[in-house]
């Protein structure tokens, strides 16, 4: 009787051990599921954290804010300016993410930065020195346009009219503020009584880049306007060198850039409108007639030829009071550095081929062979 007892003890005391171990594995399987839980959360949520502090504060901002980054300052120092004044949403975060870059040596200085910027941008900002942004719109102006044409590239483009446009960079007080702001590439030139538009060939044909929805139009205008001062500066010596002022520059690039195709040779051609100049023969060339005449034709007429206007150099001997385009780099440079030959005639053919010739009978030929 007791060896049962002793047996059923034993047995209850297996049961019970049994059920303790259910119980405590069913404890650790329910902290387990909970640990994983609270992990998988806090690793949720510290990636969409950290993902948002890699993303500008505000992409539509356009708002510029005034960074001080004063010399000496680590990446630790900076990370923490920039997010006193609103510029990155975590320091920390900045700090991790230029590590595991790897960039570095950035540069003291004053910047302008915005909301809409991404880290990316910051970084090359505070590394060159300059501030990069992606553009809200840009403007793109290809070579060889007038100033008319120009307009209604800006009209397509800005909440600007193409009159207002015209009537701004024809207006008095404006061209004066532009003599002023780069005297070494607008003269007394431009005010001469025979030209037609005074910032005529001053506007450089180039892809702008703008950084507010709504610039002004001045904004506009004058940016075109320092990009061709920018280029010209480059030519400095070269023009001094050959007594050639910046008005005479763009009027003899503009000629070039008109009569170009894509298959044109623009330094012998210039050499063509040098040759002509040295014995006082006329340029006739006829973009010049097209735009005295204000309208463009695919042909120009024997009569367009005799129409009575400055810029008609069929009939006025030299240069065009000014510029009858605004001219690229190639066309410009091509004026300042001509092929030396004798030419003095030449023709595009149907392809677009250009065909020299040293005199008029040669000249004839290349007519009857190349256009009839």
């Amino acid at each position: 009787m007791e060896k049962d007892t002793k047996k059923q003890e034993m047995i209850d005391k297996i049961n019970t051990r049994k059920k303790e171990a259910k119980v405590v594995r069913r404890i650790v399987t329910i902290v387990t599921l909970v640990v994983i839980l609270i992990i998988g959360i806090v690793g949720i949520t510290g990636y969409n954290y950290v993902t948002s502090a890699l993303e500008p504060i505000d992409p539509n901002s356009t708002k510029g804010i005034e960074v001080e980054i004063p010399i000496g300052s680590g990446i630790s120092t900076i990370a923490s300016i920039l997010e006193t004044n609103g510029i990155i949403k975590n320091a920390r975060i900045f700090k991790y993410y230029t590590k595991f870059k790897n960039e570095s040596e950035f540069q003291a200085g004053t910047y302008e930065l915005t909301q809409a910027m991404t880290l990316d941008e910051i970084i090359e900002s505070l590394k060159t020195g300059k501030v990069y942004r992606e553009p809200v719109f840009t403007v793109a102006v290809p070579e060889g346009l007038t100033l008319d044409q120009i307009s209604k590239i800006i009209e397509k483009n800005t909440k600007f009219t193409a009159k207002e446009f015209m009537e701004r960079v024809n207006n008095p007080e404006f061209i004066q503020s532009m003599m002023k702001t780069y005297p070494s590439l607008i003269s007394e030139d431009v005010l001469a009584g025979n030209i037609r538009y005074a910032l005529e060939g001053y506007l450089y044909p180039a892809t702008y880049g703008f950084y507010e929805a709504d610039p002004k139009l001045d904004e506009i205008i004058s940016t075109m306007i320092s990009q061709t001062n920018d280029v010209i500066k480059q030519y400095e010596s070269i023009l001094e060198e050959k007594q050639m002022t910046v008005h005479e520059l763009l009027t003899f690039a503009s000629l070039l850039e008109e009569e170009a195709t894509a298959q044109t040779d623009r330094e012998t051609i210039a050499s063509v409108f040098y040759n002509r100049l040295e014995i006082e023969m006329p340029l006739q060339t006829d973009p010049t007639v097209l735009y005295a005449l204000g309208s463009h034709k695919e042909r120009v007429l024997y009569e367009d030829l005799e129409v009575k206007n400055p810029y008609n150099t069929y009939v006025n001997q030299g240069l065009p009071p000014g510029p009858i385009a605004n001219a690229g780099q190639v066309s410009i440079e091509a004026a300042l550095s001509p092929s030396e030959t004798e030419y003095l005639y030449f023709l595009a053919d149907k392809k677009g081929m250009n065909h020299f010739a040293k005199t008029y009978d040669e000249h004839l030929l290349n007519i009857d062979k190349y256009l009839k």
